[in-house]
């Protein structure tokens, strides 16, 4: 089928400054090169997760539980929830080898890091709080790990930390893209 719409009745949007969640002079990511793998694998993470928390900023415990489209359960809190269940799931359980329940998972919902997502300003708070440290203890996993080479089993096949990191900064752009569509749709306000 032919496409009928006239480009001059459909509506464009320009962004100004004032539409983005941080000018691009005061972006608290790095800018400078990072020196050697390790420090630009953990660099470029630890960017993912300042650009999460940007995306963020500024909003109410409703804003940040508010769907974005149905029928997905999807959410910028549902994000901090999901990642931080990720953070757990790769650092503390797959390559340090600890036992425990994942954060905001339930044995009956999978998805509960979403579907429990709530506009509850302790829901909120508590998100933030395990996400920052689960960030914490992968910080540290890192920049203690003897070499990017230290391997682990994984689903009987090696797994090594270059490995997860990279998978990490992956599993990042992929939800800030999320986040970049969510939150224009709660404020207008816009990534670079």
């Amino acid at each position: 089928m032919a496409d009928t719409t006239d480009p001059e009745q459909t509506p464009t949007r320009t962004f100004a400054w004032e539409d983005m969640f941080v000018h691009p002079d005061d972006d608290p990511r790095s800018q400078d090169p990072y020196e050697g793998e390790r420090a630009t694998l953990t660099g470029y993470l630890r960017d993912q997760r300042l650009t999460l928390e940007v995306k963020c900023a500024g909003l109410d415990a409703e804003q940040m539980a508010r769907r974005s489209v149905p029928p997905s359960n999807m959410s910028l809190l549902g994000l901090v929830r999901h990642l931080a269940g990720v953070e757990h799931a790769w650092f503390r359980k797959v390559l340090a080898g600890e036992q425990g329940q994942r954060p905001f998972r339930r044995p009956d919902d999978r998805d509960w890091d979403f579907d429990g997502a709530v506009g509850d300003a302790a829901a909120v708070e508590e998100a933030w709080r395990v996400w920052r440290q689960e960030v914490a203890f992968a910080e540290r996993f890192a920049a203690d790990a003897p070499s990017m080479d230290l391997t682990v089993e994984h689903d009987g096949q090696p797994l090594s930390l270059r490995e997860v990191l990279v998978h990490m900064i992956e599993e990042y752009a992929r939800h800030n893209g999320h986040a970049d569509l969510l939150r224009e749709r709660i404020d207008g306000r816009v990534g670079e």
